[in-house]
């Protein structure tokens, strides 16, 4: 009786748990959804360029990027319902108990009894993992190459996708499989204090990917190579001497094979700092603006002829990226993170709540903004945070509350309104 009362218990409890991760997942996937359709509704009814953008941003740009939001936007909830289907499916029909003994066949047959736990585990997540990068392929595929193609961003192939595909899902088994190995060993050998112990080392296992990615995980996928010596570099190093930034190597990302988004980044611990920049990001530097010149035929002539000049505006016009003063610009708000601890206080934020880290995050962006104000390069920074913006196809007008859950940069016209009255003449 008493064996049978407690296997109902079990059962019910089971249920309850179930019962409770259901609810809490669809609860946050409305409250989710809730946003979007507010934010959706931003890029639906504002249709003409606001009257403070007036000067910063022309109306096809602006309705290009509400096009291209508005298609981001239907692919998000569309791909976001089919993850919590997905996931309410796999709950409701005891989808992880059976990849569990699916996990457990599989290591019978290779000779590992059910005492080899961590084994079944390993076996355990690689199908989990396969699993969901088969399932996640199509919205990859979709949001590639129809999403991000149609809008002018894609530069990949079909080839070029599936074997970068492939080699992400090989990379990902060669460091999660390793780790997971000794965190569950050491969830195993821990005793009551093991919650300790596992989080100190995923903290440090944290560190060493961010100090080992841009060096020996990144190059795997993308071609790095030093920035060539001349006059932007030189700026680059007097303006990180300038802050004792311990700069050691400048490098160019091709990102252009892959995308024409642009960004920069750096990165390293220590006396030992990098500084990326992406081949979109410079303006001199990008394939994509020869590429453009050369598929429109508009390169300048000097023959003499009146239209000369009206070629080279058109010219000028098409190209992507930032001058070297822009660039500078931008880098000066990146050094800005590093002199202020944004970096160190970041990782330790991320440890305890996502939402602080998206308001503390903004409040960085904002100081970050002001490191580079008093570095000189106000106007520099206002004039490339409106290039990245157009590059980017990003929307300049922000839902209120959207905006502040999900936004971990503050939106254009704030960062601009911020360094509008520090510009240099």
């Amino acid at each position: 009786m008493w064996a049978s009362l407690d296997a109902m218990w079990e059962m019910s409890a089971e249920k309850r748990i179930f019962g409770a991760v259901l609810l809490f997942s669809w609860t946050v996937y409305l409250w989710e959804t809730f946003l979007s359709r507010r934010q959706r509704r931003i890029y639906k009814t504002t249709t003409h360029v606001p009257l403070e953008l007036g000067q910063i941003m022309d109306s096809e740009t602006f309705e290009n990027s509400r096009l291209y939001q508005l298609d981001k936007s239907t692919f998000s909830f569309w791909s976001g319902l089919y993850s919590e289907i997905e996931g309410t499916l796999i709950l409701l029909f005891g989808g992880i108990p059976y990849l569990w003994r699916l996990s457990g066949r599989f290591c019978g047959y290779a000779g590992f009894g059910p005492e080899y736990e961590i084994t079944q585990s390993l076996v355990f997540l690689l199908l989990a993992t396969l699993f969901s990068a088969l399932t996640g392929l199509p919205w990859s595929l979709y949001n590639t190459f129809v999403i991000e193609e149609k809008h002018g961003f894609n530069q990949q192939t079909l080839g070029f996708f599936m074997k970068d595909a492939i080699k992400k899902f090989i990379v990902t088994q060669c460091i999660l499989l390793p780790v997971s190995s000794l965190l569950l060993y050491i969830i195993k050998i821990g005793g009551d204090y093991f919650f300790i112990y596992a989080w100190l080392f995923t903290l440090v296992v944290s560190l060493v990917l961010v100090t080992i990615y841009a060096d020996y995980i990144a190059p795997l996928f993308d071609k790095f190579t030093p920035l060539p010596e001349g006059k932007l570099k030189q700026e680059i190093e007097v303006m990180a001497k300038s802050i004792d930034f311990p700069l050691t190597k400048v490098y160019v990302v091709e990102g252009s094979k892959r995308s024409s988004h642009s960004n920069a980044y750096f990165y390293g611990f220590f006396k030992n700092k990098r500084i990326v920049l992406f081949d979109t990001l410079l303006e001199e530097y990008s394939v994509l603006n020869k590429d453009n010149q050369e598929e429109s035929g508009m390169e300048p002539r000097n023959d003499g002829e009146g239209d000369s000049e009206e070629i080279k505006a058109k010219v000028k016009n098409k190209k992507q990226g930032c001058k070297n003063e822009e660039v500078l610009a931008v880098l000066g708000h990146e050094l800005g993170h590093w002199k202020l601890g944004h970096t160190v206080k970041n990782i330790i934020i991320s440890q305890v709540l996502s939402f602080c880290l998206t308001v503390l995050s903004r409040r960085f962006e904002f100081q970050a903004d002001a490191f580079a104000k008093k570095l000189g390069k106000a106007k520099d920074l206002y004039s490339a945070l409106i290039k990245l913006n157009k590059d980017n196809l990003g929307f300049p007008v922000s839902d209120w509350l959207f905006s502040m859950w999900h936004y971990s940069h503050p939106p254009l016209l704030e960062r601009l309104q911020a360094l509008k009255n520090s510009k240099q003449d």
